[in-house]
């Protein structure tokens, strides 16, 4: 097991690039799975996750190349549907929740998807309803098997249709997406998930040569082709990386610049920074963050209520950057409450960041207020666990900003969101080191 040794309350400054978008990475490889011919992706994070996707893919059968760093071309032109039976890929199913997001183009291209219950950070029930339901209405058969914990799915040839889904699932809806692209008349996805991730799948697949409509929108139209072809594909800048080094630079007072971020995909991350007293400033397509030398004040709302910042479905703010937006407004000037709306178990990890002297009440499983300490009381250094992969970095910024030494353990959740983290810290002065 890996960790993560570091030497808190140090000012950080330079230049900083996010990584490809880890949740774009994972859906647009499955894609892959939809055409014998080549698709080239490009901007691929050298994260945990993805390099156990293409395992996963290159074991079924794809043809893996590697061109460069972050570029890869694949052509699933032999595909070894055996191997979905295998106790191999049982264990490689399990050990990645974005190995669910292969049912789709297997479905549609082959007539049979399967995969065991997948895997992923513990932070409460995250069901796969929307998924099977989305096959079921296209025209598959379904089967839960309850003694191996499997899912399968079958079908000849799926018909479009027009469906309502109960919730906006991010991977649900591009899994049906995937499914819709090559069955048979019109299917019509109303209340989709519209993040730029969808965007980019959506985009990549109209370069394949499907047909989709509605992009950006929670209506999409897509009308069903016999055959994609390949194309050439480029990662957007991860999203949520671009949020956890603006945390970073304010919880150490550091400046920071965020190079190519991709602000047309930002959404409301640069305004809900900004609430919580963050000078973001925006220079081309970077991100530049002056130190905080005098640190950051919370905003109330105009009648002088308490803020509240809370998670909802794109085009709403991301529930990936809550465990930051908590770190940060530790050592604010003023109060404000997080509602984690989507998940149950995402803010249990704040018992260390009390440990660390950080003023939190957990006001039941989905809501914390935060009273900041405005750097008069700074952290203190602890002993701590990463649970997942957002709480195992706001921990890291948490220990960044704290005086003393801190250690952190099963950091390799950290490494499975996040690029080479301890060097590329190191390069902007953070004294982290990485330990077995």
């Amino acid at each position: 097991m890996g960790v993560f040794k570091i030497e808190g309350g140090h000012t950080l400054q330079g230049e900083i690039t996010p990584q490809g978008a880890k949740n774009e990475a994972l859906q647009v490889l499955c894609a892959v799975l939809l055409t014998d011919q080549k698709v080239t992706i490009h901007n691929l994070p050298d994260i945990q996750d993805v390099s156990k996707l293409i395992s996963l893919l290159g074991n079924l059968g794809v043809k893996i190349q590697r061109i460069g760093r972050g570029s890869y071309s694949f052509q699933a032109d032999e595909i070894n549907l055996d191997y979905l039976k295998s106790e191999a890929f049982y264990r490689e199913g399990q050990a990645l929740r974005g190995s669910i997001l292969v049912v789709g183009p297997l479905l549609t291209r082959f007539g049979v998807g399967y995969i065991p219950k997948p895997g992923g950070d513990k932070i409460g029930r995250r069901r796969l309803d929307t998924h099977f339901e989305g096959f079921i209405k296209l025209g598959a058969e379904f089967c839960y098997d309850e003694t191996n914990y499997t899912y399968s799915v079958v079908a000849k040839k799926l018909k479009g249709t027009y469906m309502l889904l109960e919730e906006a699932s991010v991977t649900g809806t591009s899994n049906i997406i995937m499914a819709a692209v090559l069955a048979e008349g019109t299917t019509t996805i109303y209340n989709a998930a519209c993040e730029p991730y969808i965007q980019q799948l959506c985009s990549m697949l109209n370069s394949m040569g499907a047909q989709i409509e509605g992009m950006g929108s929670n209506l999409l139209t897509i009308k069903g082709v016999e055959k994609l072809g390949g194309c050439v594909h480029t990662i957007l800048p991860d999203m949520i990386e671009i949020g956890s080094w603006i945390g970073l630079a304010a919880m150490t007072r550091s400046e920071i610049t965020i190079k190519n971020v991709g602000w047309d995909y930002l959404g409301l991350i640069p305004s809900v920074f900004r609430k919580l007293g963050i000078t973001l400033e925006r220079q081309n397509d970077d991100i530049y963050i002056p130190a905080h030398t005098n640190g950051y004040e919370i905003q109330s709302y105009i009648d002088g209520s308490i803020l509240t910042v809370a998670d909802a479905p794109w085009p709403g703010f991301t529930p990936d950057l809550l465990s930051i937006v908590l770190v940060v407004a530790t050592q604010a000037r003023g109060e404000v409450l997080i509602h984690q709306k989507m998940f149950e178990s995402r803010l249990f990890f704040i018992d260390k960041l009390i440990d660390m002297g950080a003023k939190i009440i957990l006001c039941d499983p989905h809501r914390a207020t935060v009273i900041g300490n405005d750097f008069k009381s700074p952290l203190r250094a602890t002993l701590m666990t990463s649970p997942d992969i957002r709480a195992g970095i706001a921990l890291l910024i948490a220990a960044l900003s704290a005086k003393g030494t801190s250690t952190i353990y099963n950091i390799e959740q950290i490494d499975r969101g996040y690029e080479c983290i301890d060097e590329r810290l190191q390069a902007l002065g953070a004294k982290i080191v990485r330990v077995s």
